[in-house]
């Protein structure tokens, strides 16, 4: 927990940005479909809108169980 100095020294706790946890997910998944192809180059866009719909499909399952 990281205290906050502005403020008296009352504990702060970080919260992490929803975006940044789900594009390092799209990133990583984007990179396995690349790797699965044999690391043929040329489709970094396609790989990135696959792995983009998959990790949204995801969380939003997740949500709404």
């Amino acid at each position: 927990m990281k205290t906050d100095l502005a403020s008296n020294s009352r504990p702060t706790a970080r919260i992490a940005e929803p975006e940044v946890d789900t594009h390092e997910e799209i990133s990583r998944r984007a990179y396995e479909l690349y790797v699965e192809r044999g690391r043929e180059n040329g489709h970094d866009l396609e790989d990135w809108l696959q792995a983009e719909t998959e990790v949204t499909a995801k969380k939003t399952r997740v949500a709404g169980a």
